[in-house]
């Protein structure tokens, strides 16, 4: 009979919790940026461009709001605030107290033409508004929960294919998204009249 696993003498440390998590970020990412997907590569990219600046968010809202009448005009400037409010703090707030170094960039990866923010990597911006736009855009039509959150976890998952970001990045980003999202939508409800 096998002795029972001991936990390492001084138990669980969270430092080594965060250094085990910090090592499988490093080597999904490497993974992603090592393996050669050249049909994907461009779709990725553009989606990933397609993203900065709030522009994906911006065309959302300009269609929701052409196609949705009254309702759609409300709710596409709930999604755009939300998605824009998000943004500032996830740059003013949370990348100034998480600064983190951005991936580094391989000889194995392919130039994929995305631009590589100078801010810190953790938690990912993009990710964030994504995330904050499917959330209020499902709260005001649930019927598009399904779509609004594949195109906001495609755009997360453009961040890690480009190499900008880690996977602890996007998963934060997408939490931090979702919250807040889900928080405005809730106050905005209840603030209606």
């Amino acid at each position: 009979m096998a002795a029972p696993i001991q936990p390492p003498r001084g138990g669980v440390v969270p430092g080594r919790i965060l250094a085990d998590i910090d090592r499988l970020d490093q080597a999904i990412a490497n993974t992603i940026g090592r393996t050669p997907t050249p049909a994907l590569d461009p779709i990725v990219a553009g989606l990933s461009r397609a993203s900065d600046y709030q522009r994906l968010w911006l065309l959302g809202s300009v269609a929701v709001a052409v196609l949705g009448g009254r309702r759609g005009r409300r709710a596409a400037v709930r999604c755009l605030a939300t998605a824009g409010a998000t943004s500032l703090l996830i740059d003013l707030v949370a990348k100034t107290r998480f600064p983190r170094s951005r991936p580094p960039q391989t000889p194995d990866e392919h130039s994929m033409h995305v631009r590589r923010p100078r801010s810190s990597s953790f938690p990912s911006g993009h990710t964030a508004s994504a995330f904050a736009f499917a959330a209020t855009l499902s709260h005001e039509y649930p019927v598009l929960t399904t779509p609004a959150t594949a195109l906001a976890t495609a755009v997360a998952y453009t961040r890690i294919h480009t190499g900008v970001h880690y996977p602890s990045d996007v998963i934060a980003g997408a939490l931090a998204g979702t919250g807040i999202g889900s928080l405005i939508s809730t106050l905005a409800e209840h603030a209606r009249p």
